[in-house]
């Protein structure tokens, strides 16, 4: 039932607490620390913020949990102490079959986070997975396996979905996420926001500026608990990556855009990485301080799917000047954009790339990175040129390498997803948009933003004649793309809520577009 004061979803599993104490085996001292004490007393349920799955591969995937009874509090209310979690995979929901299990140190220097990677699958299968902390259950999830190398094409079900601003609606396209039963959930970036402007339909925790380490922890695990993001991560894998809101808003590698000093920015980065690390179902977090997030899936011979970091590695945007407040992302244009050295992923991210297409043996190449990559030409009010410097338009060297390798080794099937720009698109991408009869080698679909809401849509649409190449556009919806991959097509829907700021939202399919095997570009 729903929370008439808080639109929240509530269970029996949270409103009814277990009895007494939770009393754990063994001893053992890292320095200060107990890695494993006893016995640990839970102030309220320890699971309060869900599970997850995510990073499938033939024999796996990760699973997630943290134990935080007290999630807003320093640490989640619990004592510096490791504490042992037991975790187990079964072939049915019931667990009467469990296939894998085992103990995972929950670390308080890792916020009591709990990352295992699963192995010992079987390919291409469903799974459910659950924790339990002493007598103490989590609520259980869903994952799978994907198809193992090269075996033959099956269809393949994706989610896209990016730029969730909690304050600016209700997390309802989760809901209806989950209810789709999807394989895979793509979130491409702004999985929460740092910061608090526009219309606040409801609030964050605190008005605070977040600072570090301990106040994106806060941040997560206030988007954690809402119970709708709860069943989109339990309903099957997840595969995420950050873009800037993350950290702080137009963020360039180790620069803040908005005159934050570079020591205390320093500070607030690694704090945000390290955050995201620990609340995300990624491998990255079992490797401590490892921060590199760009990754390949592949889904047996159907699809690999390439993705992207397009912030820790990228030069400064173009044409803006850095310091004393804000630099608007919008100016214009300057010989500095076109200096074919700089890049948007960084040198060695795109060799990764380029390599990773040229060798894919797969029907479709998949790439999920965060933003926009056609170029959008606009004009300011006095008609002149401007580009907006924080996308891929900031950085055109870096796009035209990717589309003149992609070209040039006739790499097939190319598709691209994005987000970031709070608006649904669909691009024909070309090794030369300047030529409206230049062929498209690859086809891009930009997801909406799920709640994220300042686009103009009337703005975007007067430029629309000047960017012949976007096939279609619209920003006056939140949502989210459903992709159905199949050997002879991929077909996406735009899916959009009717109000985003109701959390009883309904969900319908405004547009719809296909592509065909073989062809570039939305099909007619």
């Amino acid at each position: 039932m729903r929370n008439p004061k808080t639109g929240q979803l509530e269970d029996a599993s949270r409103r009814t607490w277990l009895r007494g104490a939770v009393a754990f085996a063994g001893l053992g001292m890292t320095g200060a620390i107990a890695r494993v004490d006893a016995p640990a007393r839970f102030s309220g349920y320890p699971f309060t913020l869900g599970v997850a799955s995510g990073d499938p591969v033939p024999n796996g995937f990760v699973i997630w949990t943290r134990l935080a009874p007290d999630p807003l509090a320093r640490n989640g209310g619990l004592d510096p102490v490791a504490l042992p979690v037991h975790w187990e995979v079964a072939d049915d929901e019931r667990f009467a079959r469990v296939v894998r299990s085992g103990v995972a140190q929950a670390l308080p220097e890792r916020a009591h986070a709990v990352h295992v990677d699963v192995d010992g699958l079987a390919p291409d299968r469903w799974f459910f997975y659950r924790f339990r902390c002493g007598d103490v259950y989590s609520a259980a999830g869903r994952a799978r396996t994907v198809p193992a190398a090269g075996w033959p094409a099956r269809n393949l079900h994706l989610v896209i979905a990016s730029c969730q601003h909690y304050e600016h609606g209700w997390f309802a396209a989760h809901r209806h996420i989950a209810a789709s039963a999807p394989d895979a959930v793509l979130h491409l970036g702004d999985y929460i926001y740092e910061g608090s402007y526009g219309e606040r339909v409801r609030r964050f925790e605190s008005d605070k500026p977040l600072a570090g380490l301990d106040d994106y922890r806060t941040r997560h695990a206030w988007y954690k608990l809402d119970r709708d993001l709860q069943s989109a991560h339990a309903a099957c894998p997840w595969l995420p990556i950050w873009d800037d809101h993350e950290v702080g808003n137009d963020y360039a590698a180790n620069l803040p855009m908005n005159g934050e000093p570079l020591e205390t920015f320093a500070i607030r980065r690694a704090g945000a990485y390290r955050a995201w690390l620990e609340h995300m179902p990624v491998r990255a977090a079992c490797r401590g301080v490892d921060t590199r997030i760009h990754r390949r899936v592949a889904f047996g011979a159907l699809a690999e799917l390439h993705l992207l970091d397009d912030r820790q590695y990228r030069d400064a945007q173009p044409c803006v000047a850095r310091g004393g407040g804000y630099a608007p992302n919008i100016a214009a244009d300057c010989a500095e954009r076109g200096d074919p050295a700089r890049s948007l992923l960084g040198t060695a991210q795109e060799q990764w790339l380029h390599a990773g297409l040229s060798n894919s043996t797969a029907r479709w190449n998949l790439i999920g990175q965060q933003t926009l990559m056609a170029p959008f030409y606009t004009r300011g009010d006095d008609g002149s040129a401007t580009v907006w410097s924080d996308g891929w338009d900031g950085y055109p060297a870096s796009r035209a390498r990717l589309l003149d390798r992609v070209a040039a080794q006739r790499i097939p099937n190319v598709v691209t997803f994005g987000g970031d720009v709070h608006a649904f698109y669909v691009t024909d991408l070309k090794r030369d948009f300047s030529d409206e009869r230049s062929p498209p080698i690859a086809t891009e679909f930009v997801t909406g933003s799920l709640t994220t809401a300042d686009v103009d849509h009337d703005a975007v649409a007067r430029d629309l004649p000047l960017n012949p190449h976007v096939r279609a556009f619209d920003g006056r919806h939140r949502g989210w793309l459903d992709a159905r991959i199949a050997p002879d097509r991929v077909d996406v829907a735009w899916r959009v809520l009717d109000d985003a700021r109701n959390p009883n939202a309904r969900a319908s399919t405004l547009a719809a577009f296909r592509v065909d095997d073989g062809i570039a570009g939305m099909a007619s």
